[in-house]
C-alpha cells in the first residue's frame, strides 16, 4: 500500500505541475506587454521611420512636388516628436504613444514615396505579434532600399 500511494502521489504532483505551467503560459499570453517590451517595440518603429527618411537617391527628394514635400516634412516631424517622447517615456502606455507616432510618420512616408513614384511603403502591422513584425520589417527594408 505504501508503494502504490507514493506512485499515485507522484503522478498527481506531475499532473499538477503540468497544469500549473500551462495555466501560467495562458495567463501570460493575455497580459499586456511589459515596459521593456513596449520600449523595444517603440524603438523598433522609430528606427524603421528614421531609416525610411534616408533617401535612396537625394535627387529624387530634391525634385519633390508640394504633396511629397509636405508628406516628407510631416514624416520628419513625427520622427522628431517620437524621439522626444521616447526620451521621456517610462511606462508601457507612453511607449505605445511613441509607437503610434512613429507609425503615423511611416504613413506620411508612404504618401511621400507614392507621390515621388518610388512605390508605397507597406502600412505597418497593428498587431504586436512577432510574425506581423517580421513581415513589416522585411517589407520596410526592401522599400527603403529601392
Amino acid at each position: 500500500m505504501g508503494t502504490g500511494f507514493m506512485i499515485m502521489l507522484s503522478v498527481m504532483l506531475i499532473v499538477g505541475a503540468v497544469v500549473g505551467v500551462v495555466a501560467q503560459r495562458r495567463a501570460q499570453r493575455g497580459r499586456r506587454p511589459s515596459d521593456l517590451d513596449a520600449e523595444a517595440e517603440a524603438n523598433h518603429w522609430l528606427v524603421r521611420l528614421g531609416g525610411g527618411l534616408v533617401p535612396p537617391d537625394v535627387r529624387v527628394w530634391v525634385d519633390a512636388d508640394e504633396t511629397a514635400g509636405r508628406a516628407l516634412t510631416d514624416a520628419a516631424e513625427c520622427h522628431r516628436a517620437a524621439r522626444v517622447r521616447l526620451a521621456a517615456a517610462s511606462t508601457a502606455g507612453e511607449y505605445a504613444e511613441v509607437t503610434r507616432v512613429a507609425k503615423e510618420g511611416l504613413e506620411h512616408l508612404r504618401e511621400a514615396r507614392t507621390a515621388l513614384g518610388l512605390g508605397p511603403v507597406p502600412v505597418p502591422a497593428t498587431s504586436g505579434s512577432e510574425a506581423a513584425r517580421r513581415s513589416a520589417v522585411g517589407a520596410g527594408v526592401a522599400a527603403t532600399s529601392a
